[in-house]
């Protein structure tokens, strides 16, 4: 049977963002934390680069404030990104008092000198990306994790799928919640929510997402009647491996960092005549580049070399790439590896503040699946882990203040499937699921046109209708609530690139290829906002 749980925080989402804000909450609250699958499933989990911060002498705040702007491309707002670079020193402290290993210099390894291992990555102009070998989010996750489960006041539910959130009285307070083993559908109650629950990457054919990236967060928030922006821009990241049975497996950005280089299959290198950074260059550059030389040429993939440094280095500083590709045959230490692009990071989302609330009172976004204004239209490489920390703890201290003055949540009516069956028909989530991301990936990928998006919104339009029919006759499942948030997003993903009339950072049309004169951001606002008139896009 259905149950309700009531909380004084509910936070949807078990990444970075969702782990830390728990842990910045006080004590005292009581906090349910919600896994879609088990916990460390969600894309924290699989990041290998590492986190940005200003760690040395030779960096500055500025210059990494500058890099930020750069990449995004004039669209950034300047100062959530000074407001996230000034507090990456002290998040790197913070998850270092956790307990999380970050790599040390070698030869810098005394009582009296601790300096960390920093890497490059393209867009940097310094060394200042802090990791634990090839496996960062897969160490800030086991140790977050550990230490969520050491505390009282945290009731974690996994295998858990939100379905939408609870509106009363003008505020958000609380959400309804498939549980999957059960089957049924309960209601958490709370004073505020927090929606952690990542990007929307598998709306796209390739992506090097895990499958739960599915939009839930942005979907629920804009039925909620939040605003979103600047969904068109989704980053595709220039290397994945490229092979029939490695599903979506990343190559990070350090390794072209430590001096990869990408090759065409004559062995010869392209990036540098495209870009004075060559393989440093920002991701979007990078990525349309591949995109362009493997349509020019025909070919299936180009190739990411590495095999000039030793296999010491290799083994020391990518040792779970190393690994994988070794599966499939393919040694890093003596041949290139196979690469594509691929569907990677959702830069837009829901219109957040620097205490990450949205529009609706009581409901907050943090993470992949908020919009800061600190990527703008491109994200720089590893600054995406950090604005889940400073996001997080800022969000915590604003929660803290607040629920002091609410009362508990007003009694919400328990799910109703009594009008509902169970399906028989599942073929039709599979079918509208296939085709959903392949007319994303051909029609809202790399490289946009006009003709392109319209045929996209005029076949995300049909698919909306199937969906909600579907889900208005059967009882939900998480393959359907997957696919009922991800054709949502993916019809504010089309909306959001057929407004721009450019190509900025990540989007870029053949119909409008030049820069306009100044950058403004997409923003959409649902019939149903809470808002009254059109405040400004990051002061909801």
């Amino acid at each position: 049977m259905p149950t309700a749980h009531e909380h004084d925080v509910l936070i949807i989402g078990t990444g970075a963002a969702g782990l830390s804000l728990a842990l910045h909450l006080p004590s005292h609250l009581r906090i349910a934390l919600l896994s879609k699958a088990d916990l460390n499933q969600g894309s924290t989990y699989w990041a290998q680069g590492g986190m940005a911060a200003v760690l040395h002498d030779r960096d500055t705040i500025d210059s990494h404030v500058e890099d930020t702007l750069t990449a995004g491309a004039g669209l950034c707002k300047r100062e959530a990104v000074e407001f996230t670079v000034r507090n990456s020193r002290h998040c790197v402290e913070w998850l270092v008092e956790q307990g999380v290993d970050f790599d040390l210099r070698e030869d810098r390894l005394s009582d009296m000198e601790r300096e960390f291992h920093l890497t490059m990555e393209g867009g940097h102009s310094h060394r200042r990306i802090i990791h634990a070998a090839d496996r960062t989010g897969r160490a800030i996750s086991e140790v977050l994790t550990e230490r969520v489960m050491a505390r009282d006041n945290i009731e974690v539910f996994t295998q858990r799928v939100a379905v939408d959130l609870v509106r009363r009285d003008g505020r958000c307070q609380g959400a309804y919640v498939l549980d999957r083993r059960s089957e049924h559908v309960d209601l958490f109650s709370a004073r505020a929510v927090v929606l952690a629950t990542g990007g929307a990457s598998k709306a796209y054919l390739y992506t090097s997402n895990p499958d739960g990236a599915s939009g839930d967060g942005i979907a629920m928030a804009w039925r909620a009647g939040c605003r979103v922006a600047n969904l068109e821009f989704n980053q595709f990241h220039p290397t994945c491996l490229y092979h029939p049975r490695a599903k979506s497996f990343l190559i990070s950005e350090a390794v072209r960092g430590e001096g990869g280089l990408l090759r065409l299959p004559d062995g010869s290198r392209f990036m540098p005549d495209f870009h004075p950074k060559a393989e440093l260059a920002p991701r979007d550059v990078v990525a349309r580049t591949i995109d362009h030389e493997m349509k020019k040429l025909g070919i299936d993939c180009v190739f990411l070399d590495i095999s000039h440094k030793s296999e010491e280095f290799l083994r020391s500083h990518f040792p779970t790439i190393m690994d994988r590709c070794a599966e499939f045959g393919i040694d890093i230490a003596r041949e290139p590896i196979p690469v594509v692009p691929a569907a990677h990071y959702t830069c837009g989302g829901v219109i957040v503040d620097t205490a990450g609330r949205t529009d609706l009172a009581g409901l907050y976004a943090i993470g992949e699946t908020s919009c800061t204004g600190l990527h703008g239209a491109n994200r720089m490489a590893s600054n995406s882990l950090l604005e889940c920390i400073v996001y997080a703890e800022s969000a915590a201290r604003d929660i803290a203040a607040s629920l002091d003055s609410l009362s508990a949540p007003d009694s919400a009516p328990a799910w109703d499937e009594s009008q509902v069956t169970d399906s028989d028909e599942d073929v039709v989530i599979s079918h509208n699921w296939d085709e959903l991301r392949r007319f994303m990936w051909d029609y809202v990928g790399i490289v946009r046109s006009n003709k392109r998006l319209q045929r996209a919104l005029r076949r995300v339009t049909v698919l909306q209708a199937e969906i909600a029919e579907y889900y208005g006759n059967y009882k939900v499942s998480n393959d359907l609530l997957e696919l009922r948030n991800l054709a949502m997003v993916a019809e504010l993903m089309i909306r959001c690139a057929i407004e721009r009339k450019e190509s900025r950072g990540l989007h870029y049309t053949l119909d409008y290829p030049d820069l306009l004169p100044e950058a403004v951001d997409t923003v959409l606002t649902p019939v149903n906002s809470p808002l009254q008139g059109e405040p400004d896009p990051q002061s909801p």
